[in-house]
């Protein structure tokens, strides 16, 4: 079980690393907390996710710019790249796939790493996925879908302004007649599952690990 003062302490050591812009000192905290017994979920969830949704926040309200979002989105892949994702594979198995995940950034933000590590959980715990990456149409999402067979669509917004398009989605698979086809997942630091159920999606996601759950339900794995 995660130490919450632990938690706080990582989090604020990491938010300086983010602001400077340091990889190096980056990879070197994750390195040591995945030693000291967190595993890569809980680091992602419990540590870089809330840091997350405070960058993204503050970039909102102007008190950062996009320099200072790039410098901290680079520590923060170099993180995931080089940590997070062969801690991950490594414990991960082989296994047949579970379904199709058509999963993308939302269209207005280029912020992937919350999707990427979602798209990674997803893949090591057995479904087939499909990343489109950032900036993505709702028609985009569409059209891959479809042409991938998929049985679910995942969309990620990290900035508010984005956000509309997952009702957008929603709206344009109504009108080609597709929405019962695919099931729609949305996710994301300011998306809230009451904002999914207002925009009719068939599922929320919190965390990476609870857009797996809620992926398996989705296509009757779990109840």
């Amino acid at each position: 079980m995660p130490d919450e003062k632990r938690e706080e302490a990582l989090r604020k050591e990491l938010d300086q690393v983010l602001a400077a812009g340091d990889t190096e000192k980056g990879t070197q905290i994750a390195r040591q907390a995945l030693e000291s017994g967190l595993t890569p979920t809980e680091f992602f969830v419990g540590i870089i996710q809330p840091l997350l949704y405070d960058v993204g926040k503050r970039f909102e309200r102007l008190e950062i710019f996009l320099p200072d979002l790039m410098k901290a989105a680079k520590v923060i892949q170099t993180m995931q790249r080089e940590v997070l994702e062969p801690a991950i594979l490594a414990e991960s198995g082989e296994g047949s796939e579970l379904g199709t995940v058509v999963i993308g950034t939302c269209q207005g933000d280029i912020h992937d790493i919350g999707k990427n590590m979602v798209a990674l959980m997803l893949q090591v715990n057995g479904f087939r996925v499909i990343d489109l990456g950032t900036d993505v149409s709702p028609q985009n999402f569409i059209d891959a879908a479809r042409k991938e067979e998929a049985d679910i669509i995942g969309m990620s917004s990290l900035l508010t302004p984005s956000m509309p398009y997952m009702g957008d989605l929603i709206k344009r698979l109504e009108g080609l007649g597709l929405r019962e086809q695919y099931k729609v997942i949305v996710g994301g630091a300011p998306v809230t599952e009451a904002y999914a159920e207002r925009i009719g999606a068939d599922a929320y996601g919190a965390d990476a690990v609870h857009a797996v759950q809620m992926c398996r339900q989705l296509i009757g794995l779990e109840g």
